[in-house]
Order: C-alpha cells, then sequence, then structure tokens
C-alpha cells in the first residue's frame, strides 16, 4: 500500500486597512474543541490534539472559531473598510491510494457558520448545487486546496497539495494573489494565480466566522489541520512546529489491493509495431517542439519560479499572431497573451537582444523587479528567453495605454478630472520606486505609451525592460542612453548616466504630454512646419502671460485655470535644465496633493533660466520639512494654495 501525506503551510497575508486586533494560535487543538472551537459533521479533536475533518468516504467537516470577528472598520452598518488578517496553518492530507484523494479543504471566511445544507465532495461542504455561485445564499470567503480536478469549476490543474501556499489581498489595489510552492521552500515572487478586481467590501458583513470545511468523495481521506495561527489587523503568530502534533500512521487496508497494476503479456509482433509507432510520434514531436526551444543557462536555475515556458506564451499569443499585436514601441512588440490552463490575459513585450553580455544581471535585475508591488504600477511576472529574443511577462490592462486616449485613434476625451488622477498615480509610482522600495529604481522610459490604463481608468507605470537597479546611498552605474525623444534629459547627453532626476524630467514632459494633448516633439507637419518641442512651447506661452492656453483644448471649458496653470508650472520645474533644480518625487507628490502649492503659485517663467541662481535641494530621508528654495525674481505677491483635486 502506497500512503500519500501531504504537509502543507497555509500563509494568509490579506493587506486592507488597520484596527483593532483579535488573535488567537493553537500548536495543536487539544482541549480547543470545549468551546474554543464550534465543530460539525466529521470534525473532531483527536487525543494527541490533531484537529480532523474528515477521515473516510462521502464526509464533510467544519471547524470554526467559536465567535464571529468584527471584519470592517468602525461599528456598524457596515460602512467601515476591511480591515486586514494574516493567518498561518498547517495541514496534512493523507490517503491510502498513489493517485486518489477527494476532495479537499478550504480555509473560509464566512457570514454564517451553518452549512447543514451544503454538499460533500467538490463543494468542500461549504455550497451545493444550488447555492454555488449564488450571492444570496451567503457570504464566503473560500481559500481552496483539493486533490481533485473539477472542471465544472475552471480548476487550474489537478495538482493543489504538497506545497507551501500563501494567499495575500490588497485592498487597495483589490487584488487577491495565491502563491504556491514546495514545502520549507521560500515563497516565489510570482502568485500562480491572480485575481483582479477581488474587492472584498461586497462579499465580507460587520461580523464574520473563520474556521475551516472541508469534504471527500468516494475515495477515503483524511484532512487534519495541526496548527493555527490567526491576527485580524495584526500578523499572526509564528507556529511552533517543535510543538505540532504528528500525523497518525495509517495501517494496510485491504482496499488498496484493487488498485495494483495488472500485467499484460501481447503477442512479440504487436510490441514491435507498438515500439515503432512509438518511435515515429517521437520523432514527430521532436520536430514540432524544434520551435519552443528555448535559451535557458545554468545562472537561471535560481530563478525557475519566475520564468515561462515559450511553448506556454507562443500558445497565449497564437503563435505571436499579427492579430494579438497590442502596440509597436522602440524596444519591440508587445502581444496580448491569454495563459493556456489558467486563461489569464497576460501582455507579453518581446525585445531583441543580440549579445550575453551581462544578461546574467539583466535578467536578475527583471527578477528583482518582478517583486514591485503598487497599485500603480503593472505587475512584472516573469520572463522567457529564446535565441535572440526576451520575452517579458506583465499584467494585462484591459484599457491599454494612455496615447490611445490622447491622441484619438477612436478612444473617449479624457476628462480633466481623469487627467490629474492618472497623473496623480504616474508620481505615487514614481516615488515608489525611487524611494519606498527596497532598491532605488531607475524607469528610464517614463511616456504615455508606458501608462496603462485598468479597469477604472487609473494610470499604472509599465515596461520595466530598460529599468535599472541600485542600492539606496549608491551611485548609479549605467551609461548606456536609453529613452524616447522628447522625455530624454539634456544632462544624459553630457553624463550618460541615468538617474531620479532624469526621471523627474521624463515625468515632468508626461505631465505636459497629459495634460497639453500633445506630443513631447511634435512633427513639423503637425506643427505648422516648424518641429515643435512641447517643453519649450509651453514655456514660450507662460513668458507670453498664455500658459493656460496651452491646455488641450478639446477640454473646453472644462477645468479650473488656476488648478491647470498650476499643473503646468510643474512640470516644467521637473523638466529644468539643471538637475539640482528639479523636484524630488516626494515633493512633487506632496504639492499634487496640496501642499505647499504656495511656492507653484509664485514661480515666474524667470526661475526656468539656467543662469538664474534658483535651485532646489532634496528632501533628506529623515526630514520631511519643505527644501529650501531661492527664486530672487519672484512676486512678492501672495495667492492662494493651488490643490488638484482631480
Amino acid at each position: 500500500m502506497h500512503v500519500a501525506t501531504l504537509l502543507l503551510l497555509l500563509l494568509l497575508d490579506l493587506a486592507v486597512a488597520n484596527g483593532a486586533v483579535d488573535e488567537f494560535a493553537y500548536n495543536g487543538f487539544a482541549g480547543a474543541g470545549d468551546g474554543e472551537l464550534v465543530l460539525d459533521g466529521a470534525a473532531s479533536v483527536t487525543p494527541d490534539g490533531l484537529l480532523r475533518l474528515t477521515g473516510g468516504s462521502g464526509e464533510k467537516g467544519h471547524a470554526f472559531y467559536a465567535r464571529p470577528l468584527g471584519f470592517r472598520n468602525g461599528s456598524g452598518g457596515g460602512g467601515g473598510g476591511v480591515r486586514s488578517f494574516t493567518s498561518t496553518f498547517v495541514f496534512g492530507i493523507m490517503s491510502s491510494f498513489t493517485v486518489l484523494a477527494g476532495h479537499g479543504i478550504a480555509f473560509a471566511v464566512s457570514s454564517t457558520r451553518d452549512f447543514s445544507g451544503a454538499a460533500a465532495a467538490e463543494y468542500l461542504g461549504l455550497f451545493n448545487r444550488a447555492t454555488n455561485g449564488d450571492p444570496a445564499s451567503g457570504r464566503v470567503l473560500a481559500v481552496e486546496l483539493d486533490t481533485m480536478y473539477t472542471p465544472e469549476f475552471r480548476d487550474i490543474d489537478d495538482n493543489h497539495v504538497g506545497v507551501d501556499v500563501w494567499v495575500e489581498y490588497d485592498a487597495g489595489d483589490a487584488r487577491l494573489d495565491v502563491t504556491l510552492h514546495q514545502l520549507t521552500k521560500p515563497k516565489p515572487a510570482r502568485p500562480l494565480l491572480s485575481v483582479k478586481p477581488a474587492n472584498l467590501s461586497a462579499a465580507f458583513s460587520d461580523q464574520m466566522y473563520v474556521g475551516f470545511s472541508s469534504s471527500t468523495g468516494s475515495d477515503d481521506t483524511s484532512h487534519y489541520v495541526l496548527g493555527w495561527s490567526f491576527s485580524l489587523s495584526g500578523i499572526a503568530q509564528d507556529l511552533d512546529y517543535a510543538k505540532l502534533p504528528s500525523l497518525p500512521p495509517v495501517t494496510a487496508t485491504a482496499a488498496s489491493t484493487k488498485h495494483m497494476p495488472v500485467k499484460i503479456w501481447l503477442p512479440v509482433s504487436l510490441s514491435v509495431t507498438v515500439v515503432a509507432a512509438i518511435v515515429m510520434f517521437l520523432l514527430f514531436r521532436r520536430q514540432r517542439r524544434a520551435i519552443y526551444v528555448e535559451l535557458v543557462e545554468d545562472w537561471e536555475v535560481e530563478f525557475g519560479p519566475h520564468r515561462f515556458a515559450y511553448k506556454d506564451l507562443h500558445k497565449a499569443t497564437k503563435g505571436f499572431h499579427d492579430d494579438m499585436v497590442l502596440g509597436v514601441g522602440g524596444f519591440g512588440k508587445v502581444y496580448k497573451g491569454v495563459m493556456p490552463g489558467s486563461g489569464i490575459d497576460v501582455a507579453i513585450k518581446k525585445i531583441c537582444h543580440d549579445s550575453k553580455q551581462g544578461m546574467s544581471e539583466f535578467i536578475a535585475e527583471i527578477v528583482s523587479l518582478s517583486r514591485l508591488r503598487h497599485r500603480n504600477i503593472v505587475q512584472l511576472l516573469g520572463y522567457c528567453r529564446r535565441k535572440g529574443e526576451l520575452l517579458l511577462v506583465y499584467d494585462y490592462m484591459i484599457n491599454g495605454s494612455l496615447d490611445k486616449y490622447l491622441y484619438g485613434e477612436g478612444k473617449p476625451i479624457l476628462n480633466w478630472a481623469q487627467r490629474i488622477n492618472i497623473i496623480k498615480g504616474a508620481a505615487s509610482s514614481l516615488l515608489y520606486l525611487h524611494e519606498e522600495w527596497e532598491q532605488v529604481v531607475i524607469h528610464r522610459d517614463i511616456k504615455a505609451s508606458n501608462v496603462l490604463l485598468d479597469s477604472n481608468m487609473n494610470g499604472r507605470l509599465g515596461d520595466f525592460g530598460v529599468a535599472r537597479l541600485y542600492d539606496h546611498g549608491a551611485e548609479p552605474s549605467t551609461t548606456t542612453i536609453v529613452g524616447t525623444m522628447g522625455y530624454l534629459d539634456p544632462e544624459l547627453t553630457r553624463t550618460g548616466q541615468a538617474t531620479t532626476s532624469s526621471d523627474v524630467f521624463a515625468f515632468g514632459a508626461f505631465v505636459l504630454e497629459v495634460v497639453c494633448g500633445r506630443r513631447p516633439v511634435q512633427p513639423r507637419a503637425a506643427a505648422g512646419g516648424e518641429r515643435l518641442v512641447l517643453v519649450d512651447w509651453v514655456l514660450r506661452s507662460w513668458w507670453s502671460g498664455e500658459i493656460a492656453g496651452a491646455v488641450d483644448a478639446r477640454l473646453g471649458g472644462g477645468f479650473a485655470a488656476g488648478e491647470a496653470e498650476a499643473m503646468l508650472k510643474l512640470a516644467l520645474l521637473c523638466t529644468h535644465r539643471l538637475p539640482a533644480a528639479r523636484p524630488g518625487m516626494r515633493r512633487v507628490v506632496q504639492w499634487l496633493d496640496g501642499g505647499g502649492g504656495d511656492v507653484l503659485d509664485q514661480l515666474s517663467p524667470g526661475h526656468m533660466d539656467v543662469a538664474a541662481p534658483a535651485f532646489l535641494c532634496h528632501d533628506d530621508d529623515d526630514d520631511d520639512d519643505f527644501v529650501a528654495m531661492s527664486f530672487p525674481s519672484a512676486s512678492t505677491a501672495t495667492s492662494p494654495t493651488t490643490r488638484f483635486t482631480g
């Protein structure tokens, strides 16, 4: 008899708003069945302290914490936001069969503990055929880990066990990530499944129960929980694995003998025919697989979880068919893909590379960038290499790139509030990259076509194909000039070194692009025979006292003139020819949120003169006070503080 003993560690880290802390921890469940946990069905606590949810066939069992917990901030009415919670538990699945086990276990947050009408088997003791998918049947969040493939529920595959599982919910981003890996292995940076939008506000009541549900089908399977830790609005206490009870030994049963393999003897002539057919089949498959040959080197082993199979990307894009092209940029084409099996939409960018020099360092940076987590950044999921191509895989943004909305192409005109919101999102993402992540990230290609719009028209910075990283406090080492004309910092042509300040310059050009509805460098024909550089054109408008006239004419009067003027001034300050005169992104974000807007109101076009002694000293990391600015020719008149209210 074969015994499949499956131990898993489930870590749920759902980041939402803060609130009061309710927490508990069980390093084994001895005594927990006496009021602390409510058990029903086949669930019981063994003398050794194991929480056994099922132990036979056709069973269902539940174990919930006895009292409901307040999953929303505030009191009553459901008006408060969902609170964060984390949970860690270790469970085991034991089966007497090599390949059969049923059905699984679910960590559940539910508005009720009464699942008397629920079915076993594939419904895991939580639903039945009538209530499955019915919002009126109750509010339940269930993280399912089963050992059976159920096409009815569109399971990704039939191998959900024998791994660590992490579930992470970001309320600000309305995103639920599920990450799996082998037990004792570190958590991969790329989730197996990412669900968005996944707003729990609609699913959670003020008071919810938390616990486990499990069920079995026609095969005998035991589902155990060895330990469990939970915290609401806090970090769950680590389990003491040395104190956890052990799974029980399994004795042989007659049932296992019916699954023994049966030997079938075939005539020799038939065997030869079958072998010949197999050889022909393998040769055919070898020829077909030639198109899927990838470039894999020894140093890539550590990046395995972040590497996609070329075969999957080829299928996802229908062989990189032209119908799947989302856009074409200076560094390659971008395709829409639908991943086989999961059906998840992705965006795949193909970049050509003709040299191995520095490739391992570049891939290391790509993998590092896949750990970025911000609501205004398009998630980089991983990469693939094949021959002379590098493929980067991103989350798919349903509304495409911002430039399509700025320059017609059949898209609706963005209103002023939408434009302000997109600018704020881009600024927030750059602040995260420059100052708030574990390393400094220089994007190096900020522009409207690299800002993607999600389903709510929020701007997300994407395309990190030329981004570079370095440690905080260190100096950037890159000396290769990359970027797009109109967004390139003039200082780059002198030093060749990209910095956070060069990103700020590109951001300023981007803001002008969004506010004015014009490309940073206008072609001669569109500019009346003269090649128009947007930064220079807006600055000339400021000198002539007509800066508000630079705003996109398609907006009509649908914007506040003072707000638009302040936004254009901020953009011009970001594109100042002297890097030291540009604000850092923290200051930019503060200004966009309404802090220090009076400084923008007092700016004059003279401050943009390179010869003028106007400069901005960047903030110290430990000092949030306003930075020192010197504007000798600034007007002494006061004006109301500008607040961007988009």
